[in-house]
């Protein structure tokens, strides 16, 4: 065993479970991770099924990374299923929804 690895500034981690949970809208929910000091930040976001955003999600200052952890997400044009990796680069946008709920892994490069 290596305890010193856990000494090493910046080295972190957290239990999703234990995550603060914020509702963003009804049967969304999100749960910070964590947050680097440029403003990068790494998030899990869960869906209950039939639930959509109510807008377009447009990906601001930076790109959005997506991995879906779990069930189906749907950006407004098809379906991508659990082990489905997207990247939206900085000004794209969509329009997050899932018929089946899902649990997606975000993260933001740029914040």
């Amino acid at each position: 065993m290596h305890p010193e690895i856990l000494a090493q500034e910046g080295y972190t981690s957290v239990s999703v479970k234990e995550s603060p949970v914020r509702e963003l809208f009804p049967g969304i929910r999100l749960r910070p991770l964590w947050t680097g000091p440029d403003g990068a930040h790494a998030n899990v976001l869960e869906m209950d099924p039939g639930t959509s955003w109510p807008r377009r999600d447009v990906h601001e200052p930076g790109p959005e990374e997506v991995f879906v952890v779990s069930g189906t997400f749907n950006d407004g044009a098809r379906d991508y299923p659990a082990g489905t990796f997207l990247h939206a680069p900085a000004g794209s946008w969509h329009v997050p929804a899932s018929a089946t709920g899902c649990t997606l892994f975000l993260f933001y490069p740029e914040g």
